[in-house]
């Protein structure tokens, strides 16, 4: 019976070693697995969590409190008084270590040499190498090899005392190198420390340097959308108001000139609907209409020249030069310039005023000339004018500022002033070979 039993019992693993497994059975054994691991690990993370809450006095002080019950625990009673006060001037001191880690590793260096010269062998004595990593981790260079000094120095005359016949210099060596390695570990703390904290100095400076820049870049997009409503709204408003005076006037002497004025009216409103359009779309991106209309450059002088004499300032375009080659953003900052100026000499001179615009195009610059014939402004409009002579654009406007800012970004300077046989001249110069990209 025995040896049948046996033989069936012996058979059987043959047989099963032979079977071959499921897909299923194989996934099936997989999950368990997953989530035995899962279970396994949760009281780990508990543990993790619950430990990161604790303060570090905590754990510092937890080392002193095991080898106290340790020496409590497993010292015979003969003794056990003097054991167990080396044992806490060792261990003790480094609930503190943290605080002052120094004077903490002097503390534990003179309990171990009142322990040497009791000739009373210890497990506190780890209490040392822990002294000497919090040494290492929070002082530099000289302190650590201090400390080590001090250490090595225990270490020797420890082996020299306590070592067996013939066993001191393996127990040297391996003391020795415990103390190194405690050394060497506190050292890596510090400098990983130090690294962490230039890393996160440095991120801190990225992200500092990184919003001054938004800043400023939302402040320039805001300075350019404020020169372009400027131009926009001071120019058409102005055409606006004076061809309604025009049609006011002619309404019943002249009801077609009436007429007329009333259609260049509309046309100007629609214009300068387009133009707010064309400026705001780059803040909306639901604005399809802003980008069916090209930004106005020199081609459209001639009609903005057209538009000023019919609001009452006969004007003269005068261009020189091709101007295919001079780019977009340059041909938007000359006609925002000839726009803002004859804009003031609309509004600021009396009737019978006639301007001229000349416009000269080479390869390397672009240089714009506006003059009129309006008369001279007293010294105390033009002390009010800015400084440059431009009647009646006061300081705090932004017709003369936002024209600098526009002049300045292709490396010009705009001029303005009074000229000898009267009238008034706003001159500038764009540098296109090593001017900065002109802002729309």
């Amino acid at each position: 019976m025995t040896e049948a039993g046996a033989e069936t019992g012996g058979a059987r693993p043959a047989r099963d070693r032979g079977q071959v497994r499921p897909p299923w059975a194989a996934a099936r054994l997989t999950r368990y697995a997953d989530r035995a691991s899962a279970r396994a690990a949760r009281p780990l993370g508990a543990a993790r969590r619950w430990g990161s809450r604790l303060p570090p006095v905590v754990w510092d002080a937890l080392l002193p409190a095991l080898l106290l019950v340790n020496i409590v625990t497993t010292r015979p009673p003969q003794g056990l008084p003097v054991a167990v006060a080396l044992t806490a001037a060792l261990a003790l001191p480094l609930v503190w270590r943290r605080r002052a880690p120094r004077t903490v590793f002097a503390a534990v260096a003179v309990a171990a040499f009142v322990q040497w010269l009791m000739d009373v062998q210890l497990p506190a004595d780890v209490a040392l190498l822990v002294a000497l990593y919090t040494v290492a981790a929070t002082s530099g260079r000289r302190g650590t090899l201090l400390a080590g000094a001090v250490v090595e120095a225990g270490v020797l005359v420890a082996c020299l005392r306590w070592a067996a016949e013939g066993a001191f210099l393996t127990l040297f060596v391996a003391v020795t190198a415990m103390a190194v390695a405690a050394a060497v570990l506190g050292l890596n703390v510090r400098t990983t420390r130090a690294y962490l904290a230039a890393v996160e100095e440095r991120a801190a400076r990225l992200e500092q340097q990184q919003e001054q820049q938004a800043r400023l870049a939302v402040a320039e997009e805001r300075a350019r959308i404020t020169r372009e409503m400027h131009d926009i709204v001071t120019h058409n408003l102005s055409v606006m108001v004076a061809l309604t005076d025009a049609a006011v006037y002619a309404q019943h002497r002249a009801p077609d000139r009436a007429t007329t004025a009333m259609h260049q009216i509309s046309e100007t409103g629609r214009q300068a609907l387009t133009d707010m359009r064309r400026v705001l779309g780059v803040l909306r991106t639901d604005e399809p209409d802003a980008e069916r209309h090209p930004l106005p450059g020199i081609a459209q002088l001639r009609s903005l020249a057209d538009q000023m004499g019919a609001a009452g300032l006969p004007t003269r375009l005068d261009v020189h030069g091709g101007h295919t080659h001079v780019p977009a953003t340059a041909q938007l900052t000359v006609y925002r310039l000839v726009q803002e100026a004859l804009t003031n000499t609309l509004k600021h001179t009396p009737p019978g005023t006639s301007a001229e615009v000349r416009v000269r195009c080479s390869a390397a610059a672009v240089t714009v000339d506006v003059t009129d014939s309006g008369p001279c402004p007293p010294p105390a409009a033009g002390a009010a004018s800015s400084g440059h002579g431009i009647p009646g654009a006061a300081s705090s406007g932004h017709g003369i500022p936002g024209m600098r800012e526009r002049a300045a970004a292709y490396g010009g300077t705009l001029r303005a002033g009074p000229l000898p046989g009267g009238g008034w001249a706003v001159r500038t110069r764009l540098d296109l070979g090593g001017g900065a990209e002109a802002s729309a």
